[in-house]
């Protein structure tokens, strides 16, 4: 047994968390996809230190948007969960929540150790009166109609994922994954959620506070060689990276990879490497504590001044006004 393994059964002991999972009629299917992030982290633990089960407020067959039915124990039945997550649904705004659920989660949040929405699985929290005056988050096209409909919630609508004392709240689709990630990590540590991690093959394990929007989504390259030449770009954004060079990446011309360029993302090789490095600058300023400097050479801005003239054309503020957002976001948790 590894060393860190030992030492960490010591420190949690043989208890069983159990996870509940509340869905409903409708309910997106991915949300189940965060099962198995403890599944996971049970093997890697080596014992079943995550019990997950899924419930619906009447039990039985319960079915999906996609149409599966999946199979769920009676809420009512249920014993006391340390970890309730409840699963969202595609058009939360017109299919909220029944009285039996708010019921439920009203008198489980002053029970469980803590409460999670799941995409717009956040609405039925909202619903609930959970996530009054508390910082929440949720697919990015719902957050407006999540402002509407509960004005004191303090949405935050580019997170990842938000805690909030015992609340998490996800945004959308497969950020529910990262969510429980971060369970996995609070509960058995750094160790156990990297290998959690690298076992799903997750590209890379994104903290609460990532964008939700992604620079190579945005830029959707349909060619396996323009891919090719994007990621090259992402993972030496440190080297120079003229077209030639990406051109020699993927085999094939430096006038060909241009008009691939061109046609399928409408920006020139340049404009899109530097989409690539101001996003990868952005997120060392939101998840390490380096100096701009050595960010702007780690992403591959000539210089301090250079990566801030980038900034302030791509995001409208300097990188130092980002930074300084951050810093006052955490001390206010």
């Amino acid at each position: 047994m590894p060393e860190y393994r030992r030492k960490l059964k010591r420190h949690v002991g043989d208890t069983m968390h159990r996870i509940g999972l509340i869905i409903s009629d409708n309910f997106q299917v991915l949300a189940l996809s965060t099962l198995t992030v403890f599944e996971f982290a049970n093997h890697v633990y080596g014992e079943n230190f995550y019990q997950p089960t899924v419930y619906s407020e009447n039990g039985g067959i319960t079915q999906s948007s996609s149409g599966i039915g999946i199979d769920s124990r009676k809420l009512s039945s249920c014993t006391l969960a340390d970890t309730w997550l409840v699963a969202g649904v595609l058009t939360p705004a017109e299919q909220p929540a029944s009285e039996g659920i708010i019921r439920f989660l009203q008198t489980a949040g002053h029970h469980a150790r803590r409460i999670a929405g799941i995409c717009t699985g956040a609405f039925v929290l909202a619903q609930a009166g959970l996530l009054d005056k508390k910082r929440a988050t949720t697919h990015w096209a719902h957050a407006q109609s999540m402002k509407t409909l509960h004005p004191v919630i303090r949405i935050e609508e580019d997170s990842i994922f938000i805690i909030d004392d015992a609340i998490w709240t996800s945004a959308g689709m497969t950020a529910g994954l990262d969510m429980a990630l971060g369970m996995v990590e609070k509960d058995l540590g750094t160790d156990i959620a990297r290998i959690v991690a690298h076992r799903l093959v997750m590209n890379q394990r994104r903290s609460g506070g990532q964008t939700q929007h992604s620079e190579m989504l945005e830029l959707s390259p349909r060619s396996d060689r323009l891919q090719g030449a994007l990621e090259y770009a992402r993972h030496n954004l440190r080297k120079s990276l003229t077209v030639e060079i990406l051109a020699d990446a993927v085999h094939i011309s430096a006038r060909q990879l241009s008009r691939l360029f061109r046609s399928e993302t409408g920006k020139s090789p340049a404009k899109a490497i530097e989409g690539l490095r101001l996003e990868a600058a952005r997120l060392m300023i939101e998840q390490s504590r380096l100096s701009l400097d050595v960010i702007a050479r780690e992403s591959g801005f000539r210089d301090g001044r250079h990566m801030r003239e980038v900034f302030i054309r791509g995001y409208g503020i300097p990188p130092q006004s980002l930074r300084a957002g951050r810093q006052q976001k955490g001390a206010a948790l």
